[in-house]
């Protein structure tokens, strides 16, 4: 990470700081980094891995992903898969609820206070070895239990030598997210000092005074801004007199800079990053395994490297968030479908069904029975660890890949009786379809006519 990543941020490395240095001492803390898209959250994240990694903490990471919002407690897994072996010292009701949970077991829906009493001892197990810090970046994009679950941990961290710290994006809806009452960190844009030695620090070719000053007038404080929007324009341009298109955006100028430059890539090195961007696990060796199936050599990485879109040794990371969208989004229907059949087929079955089942049915044209089971059954999982938001979601996605037998159909879109599911008294299934009736309506047409959403990938 470039010093230049984090100018003007002597706040946010300061509160970084104080939280590692509490940790340290046995105080421990939690800390949620808030901002617009762009405005240096991955960096802060970065900075506190960096100064962590240095004083001799162990670091782990999560991402959230819009594509794994159906997946229950998939953002707690990608955080504490690398620590289960230490699940052994826990009381053994916590042992049970993470092998539920986890889908390691079987066993009735675990409760969700039990998993959040498991995963918060499992991290104090874990630090009484060292000072642990537990990064989630992208948290907006949590699945809700994952969220309920680490935000739990947050509020009842005390002397275990453990600092979590989340970054949440703005939401244009304003949605509340689970994660007040936990100190929280904003971020501003940039003034117009910091702003202009930012953009000198970063640019590559020497810019006039009047394009500096078009550039971070339109940036308007945005550091991810001031880094990528000079990097697709023209250099005759950027010699004299570069103007940069109108509209208040700059997310989505962002994101479309990260369109062009991918769009230069060959053609196998940009299928390769369709296949990281469709797997947002950031598991290597599954990478390289979908490559295969689809005819790709690992040295078609090398590009996407070189442009600066991601980096891959055992774990896959993007430069931004926003590269792994603007991948997807740009990526033709044909493509998509070849990336996730290959990490359909690089998905063990035994360890991951449902991933296997999920990346299947994305990999799918038109409608396949075999497809839409393998949802039902992962539907049945899901429901089983308590997961009732994604058991609807694979169950609305079962009866859109259904062929078409409107009885068969119609009993794969329904929600669970009381009969299946154990009685709550405020279950999230309860909330979530009084909210979205929409989604309910029972699918009496040709699956791709069903009036409920697709999934979050397309």
């Amino acid at each position: 990470m470039e010093l230049a990543d984090l100018l003007g941020r002597r706040t946010a490395r300061e509160a970084v700081e104080q939280l590692l240095a509490g940790a340290r001492a046995g105080h421990s803390g939690a800390l949620v980094v808030r901002g617009e898209a762009g405005i240096g959250k991955s960096a802060v994240l970065e900075y506190a891995r960096s100064a962590a990694s240095r004083s001799g903490f162990r670091v782990e990471h999560s991402v959230g992903a819009e594509s794994e919002t159906q997946f229950a407690l998939s953002g707690v897994h990608q955080l504490c898969a690398s620590l289960l072996d230490r699940a052994g010292a826990l009381p053994e009701p916590q042992q049970a609820a993470l092998g539920v949970a986890f889908g390691m077991r079987g066993g009735s829906a675990p409760d969700r206070f039990l998993v959040g009493l498991a995963v918060l001892n499992l991290l104090a197990e874990v630090a009484e070895d060292g000072p642990l810090l537990c990064l989630v970046d992208d948290a907006q994009w949590l699945d809700d239990a994952s969220a309920q679950v680490l935000a739990f941990v947050a509020r009842r961290v005390g002397a275990e030598r453990l600092a979590l710290v989340f970054a949440v994006r703005d939401s244009d809806e304003g949605e509340a997210l689970p994660f007040s009452g936990i100190p929280e960190l904003r971020l501003d844009r940039l003034g117009e000092t910091d702003a202009w030695a930012l953009l000198t620090a970063a640019s590559r070719v020497p810019l006039d005074d009047v394009v500096r000053a078009r550039i971070v007038a339109e940036a308007r404080g945005n550091p991810l801004a001031l880094l990528e929007l000079p990097r697709t324009a023209q250099p005759a341009h950027l010699a004299g007199g570069f103007e940069l298109p109108d509209g208040p955006d700059v997310p989505r100028r962002i994101e479309d800079s990260f369109q062009h430059r991918s769009a230069s890539l060959p053609a196998p090195t940009q299928l390769l990053l369709l296949a990281a961007a469709a797997e947002p696990t950031g598991e290597a060796q599954l990478l390289w395994r979908a490559a295969e199936h689809l005819g790709i050599a690992r040295e078609a990485a090398a590009p996407a490297e070189v442009a600066g879109l991601l980096e891959i040794d055992a774990r896959v990371r993007f430069r931004h968030p926003l590269v792994r969208s603007a991948v997807y989004q740009a990526a033709t229907a044909p493509d998509r479908r070849r990336a996730h059949g290959a990490l359909a087929e690089a998905t063990d079955p035994e360890v991951d069904p449902d991933r296997r089942a999920w990346h299947r049915a994305q990999a799918v044209f038109g409608v396949d029975e075999e497809a839409a089971a393998a949802l039902e059954r992962s539907a049945g999982r899901a429901q089983a660890r308590g997961g009732l938001a994604a058991a609807g979601a694979y169950l609305q996605h079962a009866a859109e890949l259904t062929p078409g037998r409107p009885a068969v159909r119609d009993g794969r879109w329904k929600p669970p009786t009381p009969s299946t599911r154990p009685a709550r008294p405020s279950s999230p299934w309860t909330s979530w379809r009084s909210q979205r009736p929409d989604r309910w309506t029972r699918c009496n047409g040709p699956a791709s006519n069903c009036c409920a959403p697709r999934s979050r990938f397309t």
